[in-house]
């Protein structure tokens, strides 16, 4: 398997017990240090191919590994280093205030008081939120709650960020306040993996494209190249009907 793939998925198929099959043959490496973006209609698959390589769901059949191993042996390692925005960013919240929000992951790997400490106050810097870190965590801004599980997932020590549907239910404010902290993560190198339908709102911070339709992908690869593959039947809206290239697709 290629050498800089963080993710590698191979022929992964997942069928429920009533039948259903949610994906079929998924062979896809994501590779470290890359923004990728994963779209698709409602039911296509993207949540549930989140879970599955985030070790919240099995599979069926074939082969997921992660930084070159199988998925199964390194679930501690993925803990650590993989870390998982939800689409409810309220359901992650555990501390009462931002900074001990941040500090619950860095003190569960049992690292001393002041690295600790550390970790909290460049996690702060990092996602934005300095002279929040008395606020309440609950009371802060649909935006600012994605931007407090980035700061704890970055406190963690996190190389690998994967972000589910990361725009829902947030204005234009809280949507630019994502996308500040997406960017800094692809200019600091991370590994970026998001999964929406709004592509006019981020696609112009995408390496590359996937596009899935009843649990196949159908498009894959650069973001143009992927997008003038797209046909009416995937359900996924070209967003350069409304600008005019893919450059320009961004709310920031």
């Amino acid at each position: 398997m290629p050498a800089n793939s963080v993710f590698s998925i191979r022929q992964v198929s997942k069928i429920f017990p009533a039948g259903h099959t949610a994906l079929c043959g998924i062979d896809l490496e994501i590779e470290t240090g890359k923004t990728l973006v994963i779209t698709g209609a409602n039911g296509s698959g993207k949540t549930v191919l989140m879970k599955i390589i985030t070790a919240l769901m099995d599979f069926s059949s074939g082969e997921v590994f992660f930084e070159g191993k199988p998925l199964k042996q390194t679930i501690k390692h993925l803990r650590r280093s993989a870390g998982l925005v939800f689409q409810d960013a309220d359901a992650q919240i555990i501390g009462e205030t931002v900074a001990e929000d941040i500090a619950f992951g860095p003190k569960n790997l049992k690292l001393p008081k002041n690295i600790v400490e550390e970790r909290v106050l460049a996690a702060i810097k990092d996602s934005g939120l300095e002279g929040k870190d008395t606020f309440p965590s609950r009371n802060l801004s649909g935006g600012e709650k994605r931007r407090l599980a980035v700061a704890g997932i970055l406190a963690m020590g996190c190389e690998t960020i994967i972000m589910d549907e990361p725009f829902a239910n947030l204005d234009w404010d809280g949507v630019q306040s994502v996308l500040q902290i997406i960017l800094r993560l692809k200019q600091d190198g991370k590994t970026v993996i998001i999964l929406t339908h709004e592509l006019e709102k981020v696609l112009a911070f995408a390496d590359r494209l996937v596009t899935l339709f009843c649990g196949r992908i159908v498009c894959d690869g650069a973001p143009e190249d992927a997008l003038n593959s797209l046909k009416p039947e995937y359900g996924v809206r070209d967003p350069r009907c409304s600008y005019l290239n893919v450059k320009d697709c961004s709310w920031l």
